[in-house]
């Protein structure tokens, strides 16, 4: 059998509303390790945030970051941090717009509002056992790899009208991902593939989300949950159940990856 690449999202993916793995998905994910292919995370969240699933799951290789830190088998292969000089602007941007910016590095995540409600309700959905701080600016160059904007549907226009330097993709009702012109997870999962001297059309691709959409146009067998948003499902190949249906297994099961 032709080895294979699988990469998971986590949220709405791998992972239920809850913040639970199905023991389905558990188990799928230990037959295709045991079938010989490799398993591969793609997710927005930073390493820090998931590397508990990781351990669970004994996945060492991954697109983190929306794409912007890629690991294969523990090893860094690719990283395409903020432009520093940008990212202090559109922090001081947002301030004068009372919008809160949250600064993401591979290892830490931090703030730049005080105990504030909004930010503490959105990451609280995340369920992260990891203490987000305070700091009023960013890390040093080169160590900010994604920022989150706090704001309303539309309130992201102005910033995204002002700066070219960055993407801007809602992740949530009430915040936006910062990330590198054209950064997505597509680009970290073609340095992965390259990195593996895989082949492209060997690599398969499970999501929900709009940060999903690139990734599941650019892998020849992309595969929307079937709780994932109405324009992910379009652009994929394929649609499987829900998260907490058994979806993994299920997909994996039609796409003959189990047998």
């Amino acid at each position: 059998m032709t080895q294979k690449i699988i990469f998971f999202d986590i949220d709405g993916t791998l992972l239920d509303d809850e913040k639970n793995l199905p023991k389905s998905a558990e188990q799928s994910i230990q037959k295709l390790k045991d079938n010989g292919h490799i398993v591969a995370i793609a997710t927005g969240r930073a390493p820090f945030a998931f590397k508990d699933l990781r351990e669970k799951l004994g996945i060492s290789s991954y697109v983190s970051l929306n794409g912007q830190y890629v690991v294969l088998e523990d090893e860094v292969v690719y990283r395409n941090p903020l432009n520093f000089s940008a990212l202090n602007e559109l922090v001081a941007f947002a301030e004068k717009r009372n919008t809160p910016v949250l600064y993401l590095s591979p290892d830490d995540w931090r703030t730049n509002v005080e105990q504030n409600q909004l930010v503490e309700d959105v990451v609280g959905t995340l369920k992260i056992p990891h203490k987000l701080t305070f700091a009023s600016g960013p890390y040093g160059p080169d160590e900010n790899y994604q920022a989150l904007l706090f704001c309303e549907p539309g309130e992201e226009k102005p910033y995204e009208d002002h700066f070219k330097q960055f993407n801007f993709i809602r992740w949530h009702e009430q915040s936006v991902d910062v990330l590198p012109n054209g950064g997505s997870k597509a680009e970290g999962i073609e340095k992965l593939i390259n990195a593996a001297d895989l082949k492209r059309d060997n690599a398969y691709a499970f999501g929900d989300g709009l940060n999903d959409m690139e990734m599941l146009e650019y892998i020849p067998n992309g595969v929307a949950m079937g709780n994932a948003l109405d324009p992910v499902k379009k652009v994929a190949k394929h649609i499987t159940k829900n998260v907490d249906d058994d979806g993994i297994a299920f997909g994996l099961e039609k796409l003959g990856l189990l047998s």
